[in-house]
């Protein structure tokens, strides 16, 4: 196994003894790599503005062969890799993780990546392509999205894309700018999400009857939602502290939406981690999360 110093290390030796499942691992390590850093920056008295996802998840069919192929275009980037064993991949605020019978894997989610420049855009699609995945959209600009937008886009056997983009201007914290996913009910979907959306750091910029569109926390990044076949089996964790996380549960519990696990400490991932968690109109995993770092 390999791993950053710190608390990589840390929960590669936990994992290794059999203190904690790949599960725990897998949810905590993907939140730990960002949610450190953006703390770091604020200093231990100051609320954090969150970072545009605390955590996405997703669970493959072939994790070694995933994570062979996601180095190769995400290092285009610069995006490193900061944590690599045999049951997780993290880059970042992104990472992969085996499927088990409770938790298949993802299916139909979209997920872009920050670029530099136009230039790593480039190289991100060839990277991709040498790796298997399949063309999605060649490298060029997209002005039908903004003018200064330039991207590529890639797909995975699953049927989940992925997107390198450049735009002018402060980008996203982390390394996701944005994540859309497809929902069986558009209206459904954007009741729940403007539910959680005070606690989540959700802000609803428009809607339409095939589309809605969320900002994330006081980043210039975005959750998007249109319709269509549904996205499945993905998780998504956005920061908060520990108000949030209990006003997120209640909030989702009050309106009809099914917990997935009460607000709590959960010191399978970490002393001081505290979430709670709600399945979204399709099943989604969403979780709230104050890490106390």
């Amino acid at each position: 196994m390999s791993s950053t110093s710190g608390p990589g290390r840390e929960l590669n030796e936990l994992l290794e003894r059999g203190e904690i499942s790949p599960e725990a691992y897998a949810e905590y390590a993907a939140a730990a790599d960002v949610a450190l850093a953006s703390r770091a920056d604020n200093g231990p008295h100051v609320r954090k503005q969150p970072a545009m996802f605390d955590h996405i998840t997703l669970r493959v069919a072939d994790l070694e062969r995933a994570s062979t192929a996601f180095g190769a275009v995400l290092d285009e980037l610069g995006i490193e890799q900061t944590t690599s064993t045999p049951t997780l991949s993290v880059w970042g605020n992104f990472a992969l993780t085996q499927p088990d019978d409770a938790h298949p894997i993802a299916r139909r989610v979209h997920i872009a990546f920050v670029a530099p420049t136009p230039a790593h855009v480039d190289r991100f699609w060839q990277a991709g392509i040498d790796a298997g995945f399949t063309d999605d959209g060649p490298a060029g600009p997209r002005r039908v999205y903004a003018d200064d937008y330039y991207a590529a886009f890639l797909k995975d056997p699953d049927g989940n894309s992925f997107e390198a983009v450049y735009r002018d201007g402060t980008r996203p914290r982390g390394s996701v700018d944005h994540v859309a996913i497809r929902v069986s009910n558009v209206e459904a979907s954007t009741a729940f999400y403007s539910t959680i959306g005070d606690a989540a750091g959700l802000t609803l910029q428009r809607q339409s009857p095939d589309s809605a569109a969320f900002a994330v926390g006081a980043s210039d990044g975005s959750l998007l939602i249109f319709a269509g076949e549904p996205t499945q089996n993905m998780h998504i964790a956005f920061s908060g502290e520990d108000d949030d996380v209990r006003r997120f549960h209640a909030e989702a519990a009050a309106a009809g939406y099914r917990s997935n696990g009460e607000p709590g400490e959960r010191p399978r991932y970490h002393a001081g981690y505290y979430a709670a968690y709600v399945l979204d109109p399709d099943g989604n995993n969403i979780e709230v999360v104050d890490h106390h770092r």
